[in-house]
């Protein structure tokens, strides 16, 4: 689900846990099972047993980990005291129990703090936002605990670029721009599939699209499923809202919950932390070895 980026540190929450991933550059040319093919290799250096929380949006947060915990409808840090440590729910929420009342999804951090959500529904009750899922999402303030924009159409990914806070609207694929001071939004651009998964590097945002499976029991009624024909990422150039190329899976990879850019790589692997390879790779502060199988 979400991943989090910082420097060379990658985190990726999982169904059940939070890994930590460190690139190293200099692992990757001399990988015995496949040299020369990455110019940076990331290798598993933590894991978070947090349970079955249903993490979606992760971030870090100076040098925490914050998740959107889903399923207790909070902001949690990740750690390695509890399964999470809640420290922020939006005010209808009045306890957490583990039943996804809100379906709290996205975050967007601002100047190192946690500053909006998005949700899909406006409820305290279990799964209450599955009543309203075609209109009922929400961008709130964390700050102030308030909702900025509702009536939105499963909001996700809400991202602040260069002071401006964008988001996605799953059920209509269309990226919009929030009027942080009035609350209102205008559509940007609308894409022939269901978006959600954003990021940005210079003039370019990625965007992520997937292709709603038929059994999908949250997205498989949304009039946008019968549009979403592939899976992959969309690449949209900002000045002019113009799409300049695409990612497609052909196979194996039918949904996208987030995009991370990483930045002055070309080509990364990533080992595995439940398979033997990692055992492997060994790094010190000065130089890096493979031991022998």
């Amino acid at each position: 689900m979400g991943v989090a980026l910082k420097g060379e540190k990658l985190a990726l929450a999982t169904q059940n846990e939070v890994v930590v991933f460190k690139g190293s550059s200099p692992l990757a040319p001399t990988y015995p099972k496949q040299p020369m093919t990455y110019d940076s290799l990331y290798v598993p250096r933590s894991v978070y047993y947090t349970g079955e929380i249903d993490i979606h949006d992760l971030e870090w947060i100076n040098d925490e980990i914050w998740a959107v915990n889903t399923r207790f409808s909070c902001l949690s840090k990740i750690n390695q005291e509890f399964s999470f440590e809640p420290v922020w729910q939006p005010s209808f929420i009045s306890s957490l129990t583990p039943d996804d009342r809100c379906h709290l999804n996205g975050l967007a951090v601002e100047d190192k703090k946690p500053k909006y959500v998005s949700v899909l529904g406006i409820s305290d009750q279990a799964e209450g936002w599955r009543d309203s899922k075609l209109n009922g999402g929400a961008i709130i303030d964390v700050d102030s605990n308030s909702v900025l924009v509702d009536g939105l159409p499963m909001p996700h990914s809400p991202r602040i670029y260069n002071g401006k806070l964008y988001a996605l609207l799953s059920a209509t694929g269309e990226l919009i721009e929030v009027d942080r001071q009035t609350g209102t939004f205008k559509v940007l651009k609308k894409f022939n599939g269901f978006v959600r998964g954003m990021d940005r590097i210079d003039d370019y945002l990625f965007i992520g699209l997937s292709k709603i499976r038929e059994t999908s029991s949250a997205f498989a009624d949304m009039p946008i499923a019968k549009q979403s024909v592939f899976c992959g990422v969309v690449v949209l150039y900002l000045p002019t809202m113009s799409v300049t190329g695409y990612m497609k899976y052909e196979n194996s990879v039918e949904e996208i919950y987030d995009v991370k850019i990483l930045p002055n790589v070309r080509r990364p692997g990533i080992l595995s932390h439940e398979a033997p390879e990692h055992r492997l790779a060994l790094t010190t502060p000065d130089t890096t070895f493979w031991a022998h199988a």
